[in-house]
């Protein structure tokens, strides 16, 4: 929740500015919603895509205050967040509502960026494997299957390396995201080869490249470091 129209207009400019730089590695931009129209509008015809930071599970009706896939697929987008760990802590998503977000998202045309990670008292108790084991099973056992994941992105967040001064080295980063790729290869080893699986626990220049030289690391959902061009541009440009 961060931004005016001043302010992402700036941003966007200097990310298509940059973005020719860029030539092996999709960039995609999720903002919130109100800023769909102008990122359209900006965007349009570039290479950077875009989408949105969540999504109702319901396609529409008297939900006041919620925003459909429908109303996504209306600004052209392309992928939406489900199940940031913001969204599970702070709103109390369960794993149940995310898979069924996850499931809207496909039905109206777009690739769920699904969201798995575990909190600092989790990983301090041996819990994480367990946890995002959970997560992920809540859709790898709902409607197709593990057939979902063709049109999906997976994105581990240690919710406990975000924002609090904590850190995920390259090794703890890569060693659940090889977990989760091979819990898919239990149900489809072409799928969880193909699967990208991003890492979302504080990226930035400083530590970029470590992370993504991590065989299963296959791209970040920035946070803090996406509210500035330049240190955006030299993440995409690492990856």
């Amino acid at each position: 929740m961060n931004g005016t129209r001043a302010s992402v207009n700036l941003l966007i400019e200097g990310m298509k500015r940059g973005a020719g730089s860029v030539r092996q590695a999709e960039i995609a931009v999720c903002v919130p919603y109100v800023f769909l129209a102008d990122i359209e509008r900006m965007l349009g015809g570039t290479s950077i895509v875009w989408g949105a930071q969540n999504l109702a599970r319901e396609k529409s009706g008297a939900y006041t205050g919620e925003i459909s896939g429908t109303m996504l697929k209306d600004f052209n987008c392309k992928y939406v967040i489900v199940g940031h760990s913001e969204r599970r802590t702070l709103y109390g998503e369960s794993d149940v509502l995310v898979a069924e977000k996850f499931a809207a998202a496909q039905r109206d045309g777009l690739t769920p960026i699904f969201c798995v990670g575990e909190l600092l008292r989790e990983r301090e108790n041996g819990e994480t494997e367990s946890i995002v084991a959970r997560q992920l099973d809540e859709v790898l056992n709902a409607g197709p299957g593990v057939e979902a994941l063709r049109n999906a992105v997976i994105a581990y967040e240690p919710v406990w390396a975000i924002g609090t001064g904590k850190t995920a080295s390259p090794d703890q980063a890569q060693e659940v995201h090889a977990f989760v790729r091979d819990r898919i290869a239990e149900r489809d080893r072409q799928i969880a080869t193909n699967i990208r699986i991003i890492y979302g626990g504080s990226v930035k220049p400083a530590n970029v490249e470590d992370l993504f030289n991590m065989p299963d690391i296959d791209g970040g959902l920035i946070g803090g470091a996406s509210l500035d061009a330049d240190e955006m541009l030299a993440i995409c440009r690492a990856a």
